[in-house]
């Protein structure tokens, strides 16, 4: 057989059943291969849009995801989608054709150096100079995408690699769990545990990509631990749980800042101490020592030293503290009472509120539904006021912020998850970034709800401008948008536009019944704004809500 024939049944092997990629010259002879094997390929209408779908497959499955790309333009419009799986720790495979190994440095057509390119944003990168290579390094390739802290690797196949005569078969290696903790690391954890009066777990994306929401769940519950969670963590407790206090941060609830804002022990499990998270570093949890958990020891000591770090793999982590008897039961009381008094109220109004809109939308959806993202006011609603029963079901670009990854991801969690209903929550700005995707709706009959909320504007980068610049608005007017209700229906969807409160519950159920795709053209009120909101530079008990007349700081 050829690499490329060679390629495939690697890929088979590693339990890959579903590609996303679009063919061109140099990738060729892959794209041959696969019309006679086993592996469903699902063609966007844009190379980024091929990543962003891998990105939420490897999400929702927990696998790894795979795209496709032949070289030159092809390739670099899949960095963008590298680049978000490398920012939230997903693993992907990322195969791109490249120009013959014999024209390598000749500027030939379609020619760049994807391997340079790639480096700052991947695990690890591949050009594959020699055929027999090929297998060995796509199986390679797959135990560092998901090993330690998972993420992207690239492989680059030159042309006449692909086509040249393969004779060295090579099979999956062994997916290798973390190192377990260490027994000192463990008794030291446990000190800080029974000593703590005011204890919080503050818990991120590690959680999710560990698959560790059971034993996080139960070390939460035997203890009675106060918990908050980052953007990337909603979802690992249960959005009724009275452990629960809501996402924290910049955008972030005020039990779940007010709590980390008064803890004398930060349980850290799988988080990073993002910017975004912490607001003013030095002010972050002022009183508290943390314990930090995690796999990947880069992120130990980053940006916040901890008082004791335990490294390796969080479950066992997780099961050998779960019992340890924490926290003082005024501590418990006074986030009850957080929790009680600052729960959201919605107020009645005519106009479709967004908040308001998003929580009935995510209790039609059910606790099953999978919800996707795009990046600005509608990500932090959607955080804010879904209902998220596990990390898996909510995807959104966390560390990179990528407009345009809500539709395609949808695609990919629809063909990851076909019996669940999946929604995109995305912006009148975003969805203009790949809304060529909604052809790939309607090629695949994928029942995807594609929710787009428009407010005629940049909205978050309106809302800085507000408060921040004086009102002075530059280039955020969106006015001139076309109607999205006409451009779905020109691609062949269903589509509805709303426009005030008394259309919503048609709009529901609507969703309920919805067996192809549907567009919701949400019109919203371009003055709304995300609440509350603590500035850059502040603390978190410095928040601002409402609106800047009321600005005033909320302090515990």
């Amino acid at each position: 057989m050829n690499a490329a024939e060679a390629l495939v049944q690697a890929l088979v092997a590693e339990g890959v059943d579903t590609v996303f990629g679009y063919p061109g010259g140099a990738i060729l002879p892959f794209y041959d291969a696969l019309v006679d094997a086993p592996l469903r390929h699902i063609l966007p209408r844009h190379e980024q849009s091929a990543a962003f779908a891998a990105d939420a497959y490897a999400r929702v499955t927990g696998k790894v995801g795979v795209c496709v790309a032949t070289s030159g333009p092809g390739a670099t419009n899949l960095l963008t989608g590298i680049a978000n799986a490398m920012a939230d720790s997903v693993p992907m495979v990322a195969l791109t054709g490249q120009v013959p190994a014999t024209a390598l440095g000749t500027d030939a057509f379609q020619e760049v150096d994807i391997v340079g390119m790639s480096m700052p944003v991947v695990k690890h990168s591949y050009l594959v100079r020699d055929p027999d290579a090929v297998p060995g390094v796509l199986h390679e390739a797959f135990h560092i995408a998901r090993s330690g802290r998972p993420g992207p690797v690239l492989i680059d196949l030159p042309k006449d690699v692909l086509l040249g005569e393969c004779n060295a078969p090579s099979g999956p290696r062994p997916f290798r769990r973390p190192e377990a903790p260490s027994v000192a690391s463990l008794a030291e954890a446990r000190a800080l545990l029974l000593a703590a009066e005011r204890p919080l777990v503050y818990a991120g994306g590690g959680v999710r990509i560990a698959d560790v929401v059971p034993e996080l769940r139960e070390f939460v519950h035997a203890a009675g631990v106060p918990t908050v969670c980052t953007l990337q963590a909603l979802g690992s407790l249960q959005p009724d749980d009275p452990h629960f206090l809501g996402m924290l941060g910049m955008h972030g609830m005020k039990p779940a800042n007010f709590a980390v804002q008064s803890c004398d022990l930060l349980i850290v499990v799988g988080a990073r101490f993002d910017d975004r998270v912490t607001g003013r570093l030095d002010r972050f949890a002022p009183n508290a020592r943390v314990l930090h958990l995690d796999v990947d020891p880069a992120e130990v000591g980053k940006r916040r030293q901890p008082t004791v770090s335990v490294l390796g793999d969080l479950g066992a982590s997780l099961c050998a503290l779960t019992g340890v008897a924490t926290g003082s039961g005024a501590w418990r009381q006074q986030c009850a009472e957080w929790r009680r008094t600052h729960a959201w109220t919605y107020a009645s109004v005519a106009h479709v509120d967004g908040p308001r809109w998003l929580r009935d939308l995510s209790e039609a959806v059910g606790p099953e539904g999978l919800v996707t993202c795009d990046v600005g006011q509608h990500q932090m609603w959607v955080a804010q006021h879904w209902r998220h029963h596990h990390p898996r079901h909510h995807l959104t670009s966390g560390g990179l912020g990528a407009m345009g990854f809500g539709l395609p991801a949808a695609i990919g969690a629809q063909l990851a998850r076909p019996e669940a209903r999946v929604v995109c929550v995305s912006g009148d700005g975003s969805i203009m970034m790949n809304l060529q995707e909604l052809a790939t709706l309607a090629r695949y009959r994928l029942p995807v709800v594609v929710v787009v909320l428009d407010n005629q504007c940049l909205g978050m980068v309106r809302q800085w401008q507000e408060l921040f610049a004086d009102r002075r608005y530059s280039e955020i007017d969106l006015s001139d948008n076309p109607d999205f209700r006409r451009v779905a229906e020109a691609f062949g969807l269903e589509a509805l536009t709303l426009e005030s409160a008394d259309q919503v519950p048609e709009a529901l159920r609507r969703v309920r019944e919805a067996e192809g795709p549907l567009l919701l053209h949400v019109r919203l009120n371009r003055e709304a704004n995300v609440w509350p909101f603590v500035p850059p530079g502040a603390s978190n008990e410095q928040m601002m809500d409402r609106s800047v007349q009321e600005a005033n700081a909320c302090t515990v």
